[in-house]
């Protein structure tokens, strides 16, 4: 039992519950969103905010594109929110906290592979290397 006591609350599991309840909060944020901003700005351009009564009969068989066409559109407008309030300041936000920090590796200038800083010798190609802190000798 106190194994499955510490899975329940081993820190990756609870990290993805939360994570679950807030985009599914986030979900209908988008979605409220989407029905209270986008579809009406749809209506203007396009006549109507609700595509799925669309359909075409091919020999009696009806296909209701509009349904696909109306989902899609979701998926767009969705994809575009997430994109443009989210991941965007995100990745802003994290080069700029990123930009304070002082590089701790570099570039070996042999084997391009990374080596400390202040190496002397890359320790995959073994190749002397000067130093960063100090002033290449010519």
């Amino acid at each position: 039992m106190s194994g499955f006591k510490k899975f329940l609350l081993r820190g990756n599991l609870v990290e993805l519950a939360v994570a679950f309840v807030v985009g599914a909060a986030f979900a209908g944020l988008v979605k409220d969103f989407a029905t209270s901003f986008i579809t009406p700005l749809i209506a203007l351009i396009g006549g109507e905010p609700d595509y799925t009564d669309l359909a075409v009969t091919i020999n009696g068989t009806e296909f209701p594109y509009g349904i696909f066409l109306t989902s899609a559109i979701a998926f767009l407008i969705t994809a575009a929110v997430v994109y443009f309030f989210v991941v965007l300041p995100t990745t802003k936000l994290i080069e700029r906290m990123d930009r304070s920090k002082e590089a701790t590796e570099r570039e070996c200038p042999q084997c391009l592979s990374d080596i400390p800083v202040r190496a002397r010798r890359c320790r995959h190609c073994t190749a002397e290397v000067t130093p960063a802190t100090e002033t290449p000798v010519a």
